[in-house]
């Protein structure tokens, strides 16, 4: 184990960037995946890798220790303002949430003031916006839905998401989540995301610095593609931003390894999957509860209160459009029904709440959302209007009953009428200013006189800004004046499915609709100014009795009926008109004939009046609706002109309008039965809805308390595991030790500081009778087999010391061993009992008692000879001398060693002797010489010194041996092969 995390990277003045910025989400379970997935990932891949786990706060972390055996690139914990460099591994410290601006990592501590904290969540969030596409959000194993968020942020960013399979992860939670939103690019196990990853990154599209044309320039694959996207799904995006979606279109191609778009196309063809999840993807909508706090608080205090003051009736109308997944929505539900209990009035509070896309239509009706939610929505608000149902929260009836949910489209579609607030946020950013201008127009139409716009943070009211008083430009809210202009009927053309490769030009059906609406824009003009005094009043309407355009003045003949908003001729129209106008209509359309009725009557305030009626057929066009012109003025004196088309006289009989009173009668009195009913009902689901929250108040404190144990458990299960993988390195090491004592064949002997036996080895018990239950016990409980020792005392001496010992001891059966005994450390100054080793030397014992007979043998054999021996070692000093030699020259051994013995030498031949003597030994060659030495009487003595170089048994330079003769009488009486002369002479003793 390492001691310490490694210390934090010197970055340099040009650190490299990453490629990637890498984030990783792992929970419960995650640590056998971040595992796998880095023992695959290649250390030089240019990516920076940051890990955000669910830590617990009470335990150290040991994932740096662990994942730095897994990987050979450098892993940090992260630290505050650390810069992120490639190829590099960082990890959430605990306690600590982390987020990336430009490129620095940034540490805050954990507020669990507003209930569960979610740092993967936030991680990714920051990520996205920090890194856009080079962004890349992995989810791995884990509980609960954290990750969920992150990655719809990453996605709609131009990300990249890979997710873990289900059945690869210990813990499905947080990979469901992730693979429910259906914006994960690659669900797979852990150990083969690095392949895909990197395949991912080498794509044409992703490794280019500077995004090319080529995918604008091919206009032919794309409106294939936004053709087959209408075909499919409805929806037409030819007006939709092209570089949003030319860019989604890329991140598609570069997932599915697709480098031209006509491939892609033949890709799409043969894979319809591939079609829908391009859709999805187009439609990414990330939004959350109270997304901007600060403009929801301006709503709160500034447009709401005064909404609901000056309201003129009792039903205030909102519409959230584009409302995805229906957070906004409910939040503003939330929202006015806070205020509505302060302000203490009472109001019937009705939000239309739409969007294009089906499925998040579907999941927003349902009311239901992980518990990821708690993060943005107060103790209070949650407790208040959320029920908690096994893993998700349950939006409270009381809120759900205020929202509709319809899918709308937001240009072909109808607009609502007398809305007092529009809430379109972070949609009218991806569209064309065409689209734009169309919506708001919408939006013109829709709002009530003063209603309030209220629109993302990117977005502004553009070129329509002479429509709506800005009330505040930072939080993007504005105010209508009005209903200023009629609504305009803007013809966009659509993606021919046939005809796409006759176009011309990039998006050349954009740029001919902006032309189209410029000449429409002069004709409104025009029509504007001619109505009023040359232009009867005239109703443009559709085959479903659809109200397309207005001219002139329709009060007295046209209404808005109570209850849902409807277009629908035939019930706007006064009492009198309803019947002819529709059955007018109708007959033109099957006959193809202009039809004109007269004398009809209708009730206004002043009284009843006569008015003619005509309906002509408009002139087709092709890809447009069929149309009528309804014409309505006053009853006149026909002239000759009119006798050309014939007139048919309207007159309602007696007989007609009885029966159809007592018609209006009975169906107002199956109305009110109805009603009743419908009263009681709601009643009683009241009544069980009032028994059934008194039940979940009564669970809530359960629930509570036990998401409080699972984010416990869910930490400490990520604590078990660090120290499931610590155990096996430890038991391995255990096995290793055990191992490496059992091969040494050393007895070794484990004490604590108490002396009691900690471990030992087998070989142990030669000197001590330990059995293996004896671990625990103290050594001084146990017998052993030394001779004249007592090892205990010298344990003790150690212990008291804290030096380590030698002692040779022999064991009753006459065996030597050489006893060492140590403190063992724990710590550079700090000890905790004693080891204690016993090393068999018995060999060595013997050697030395053998090495010691023949020394002995060759000093009684050197002593008893009449020649004067000595020995040298490599230094060139005399080591030893035999007895004859200090018998001769009278002197003892300390005064002959070293160069002593040249004293005796006579001064005139000194030189001489001791150049043969150090040339010898620099040539390591054996040397005869002669000189005169001073006898213990002071007589000097003619002798004969015959010197050979000694050697070790491994061949090394040993030293010289040499014996010397008086031969003052120039004989030599120990020729003989038996003397000690002849025996150096001949080499024989060495």
């Amino acid at each position: 184990m390492k001691k310490n995390a490694p210390a934090p990277p010197i970055v340099p003045a040009s650190a490299p960037t990453a490629i990637h910025y890498v984030g990783i989400g792992a929970s419960a379970g995650g640590l056998e995946a971040i595992e796998s997935f880095f023992t695959n990932m290649p250390p030089d891949s240019g990516m920076a890798f940051i890990v955000v786990q669910h830590l617990s706060p009470d335990y150290k972390s040991l994932m740096v220790e662990l994942l730095s055996k897994k990987t050979a690139m450098p892993v940090h914990r992260a630290e505050d303002a650390m810069e992120v460099l490639p190829n590099h591994v960082y990890l959430i410290p605990p306690k600590k949430n982390l987020t990336i601006f430009h490129g620095k990592l940034l540490l805050s501590d954990q507020d669990h003031s507003r209930g569960i904290n979610l740092p993967i969540d936030l991680f990714l969030r920051s990520l996205a916006d920090d890194q856009a596409e080079h962004a890349v959000a992995i989810i791995l194993s884990g509980t609960g839905s954290d990750g969920m968020r992150g990655v719809r942020a990453v996605k709609e960013n131009g990300g990249m998401v890979m997710v873990q399979s289900e059945e690869s992860a210990k813990f499905d939670g947080m990979p469901r989540s992730a693979i429910s939103t259906g914006l994960a690019d690659f669900v797979l196990p852990p150990d083969q995301m690095p392949k895909q990853l990197q395949a991912f990154i080498k794509h044409p599209y992703v490794t280019k610095s500077e995004r090319s044309e080529s995918l604008l320039s091919d206009e032919d694959g794309l409106l294939r593609i936004f053709a087959l996207l209408r075909e499919r799904c409805k929806v037409d995006f030819t007006y939709y931003k092209p570089s949003t979606v030319v860019r989604r279109i890329e991140r598609r191609m570069s997932i599915n390894q697709v480098e031209d778009i006509k491939d892609y196309v033949n890709y799409i063809l043969s894979n319809p999957s591939e079609l829908t999840t391009l859709y999805r993807e187009l439609l990414i909508g990330v939004t959350s509860f109270f997304r901007d706090q600060e403009a929801f608080d301006f709503l709160a205090t500034n447009i709401l209160p005064d909404l609901f003051r000056n309201a003129t009736s009792r039903e205030i109308r909102f519409w959230v459009a584009a409302c995805s997944t229906g957070e906004e929505a409910y939040s503003l539900a939330i929202l006015a029904r806070e205020c509505l209990e302060k302000l203490g009035s009472s109001h019937d509070i009705k939000i239309f709440a739409t969007d294009i896309d089906r499925d998040a239509i579907h999941f927003a009706a349902a009311g239901s959302y992980p518990e990821s939610i708690a993060a943005d929505l107060s103790p209070r608000i949650l407790s208040k209007y959320f029920h908690k149902r096994d893993d998700n929260f349950q939006i409270a009836r009381t809120i759900r009953e205020m929202v509709v949910f319809a899918q709308h489209n937001l240009i072909k579609d109808p607009p609502f009428t007398n809305i007092d607030l529009i809430s379109c946020r972070n949609v009218l950013i991806y569209f064309q200013p065409i689209l734009q201008r169309k919506v708001f127009e919408f939006f013109n139409f829709s709002l009530a006189a003063n209603g309030a716009l209220f629109l993302g943070s990117s977005e502004s009211t553009g070129e329509m800004s002479s429509y709506f008083d800005v009330l505040d430009q930072k939080l993007k809210i504005f105010r209508s004046k009005g209903r200023l202009k009629p609504l305009s009927d803007t013809h966009l053309p659509s993606v021919p499915d046939s005809r796409f490769h006759e176009m011309k030009g990039q998006f050349a059906i954009a740029r001919r609709a902006v032309r189209a609406t410029e000449e429409e824009r002069v004709m409104e003009r025009f029509i504007e100014a001619a109505s009023a005094d040359y232009i009867p009043l005239a109703l443009v309407v559709n085959e479903q009795l659809e109200v397309q355009h207005i001219f002139g003045d329709a009060t007295g003949y046209l209404k808005l009926p109570s209850g849902k908003v409807v277009n629908d001729i035939s019930k706007m129209a006064v009492k009198g008109l309803a019947i002819p106008v529709a059955t007018g209509i109708q007959k033109v359309f099957r006959q193809r004939q202009e039809l004109r009725f007269s004398n009809i009557r209708v009730s206004q305030p002043d009284g009843s009046r006569l008015i003619d009626m005509r309906i002509k057929l408009l002139p087709a066009k092709k890809e447009q609706d069929d149309l009528v012109a309804v014409f309505i003025t006053e009853t006149k004196k026909t002239d000759a002109s009119d006798a050309v088309h014939p007139v048919q006289t309207y007159d309602l009989s007696k007989e007609a309008e009885d029966r159809m009173r007592d018609l209006e009668h009975e169906l107002q009195f199956t109305r009110e039965n109805l009603q009743a009913t419908i009263e009681e009902l709601e009643t009683s689901n009241e009544e069980l809805q009032a028994t059934n929250e008194e039940l979940l108040a009564s669970n809530e404190e359960l629930q509570s308390t036990n998401e409080e144990l699972q984010s416990t458990n869910e930490e400490l299960f990520t604590v078990n595991a660090e120290y499931q993988s610590k155990i096996i390195e430890l038991t391995e090491l255990h096995n290793d030790l055990d191992n490496l004592l059992s091969a040494t064949q050393i007895g070794n002997l484990l004490l604590d500081e108490n002396m009691e036996v900690r471990r030992f080895s087998k070989r142990v018990c030669d000197i001590f009778k330990l059995l293996d239950s004896d671990i625990g016990r103290s050594i001084t409980h146990i017998t052993h087999h030394l001779l004249n020792c007592d090892p205990i005392s010298l344990i003790r001496d150690v212990q008291y010391s804290l030096k380590p010992q030698e002692f040779e001891v022999q064991t009753q059966d006459g065996r030597w061993r050489l006893m060492r005994i140590v403190p063992y450390a724990i710590g550079p100054k700090t000890f905790s009992g004693t080891v204690v080793s016993f090393v068999d030397i018995n060999s060595l014992k013997q050697a030395q008692k053998s090495a010691s007979e023949i020394q002995q043998l060759f000093a009684d054999v050197v002593h008893s000879s009449p020649a004067l021996v000595w020995l040298a070692d490599t230094s060139k000093g005399c080591t030893w001398f035999n007895e004859p030699w200090l018998a001769f020259t009278g002197r003892t051994m300390e005064q002959e060693l070293g160069n002593g013995w040249a004293e005796g030498v006579h001064p005139d031949d000194r030189d001489r002797c001791f150049k043969i003597y150090t040339e010898s030994f620099d040539q390591l060659k054996p040397f005869s010489m002669e000189y005169r030495l001073r006898r213990h009487d002071g007589v000097y003595r003619l002798l004969l010194d015959e010197g050979r170089p000694r050697f070790r048994q491994d061949g090394s330079f040993a030293g010289y041996i040499g014996a010397c003769l008086d031969i003052s009488d120039k004989t030599c009486p120990f020729d003989q092969p038996n003397c000690v002369m002849h025996a150096v002479r001949s080499g024989a003793l060495t």
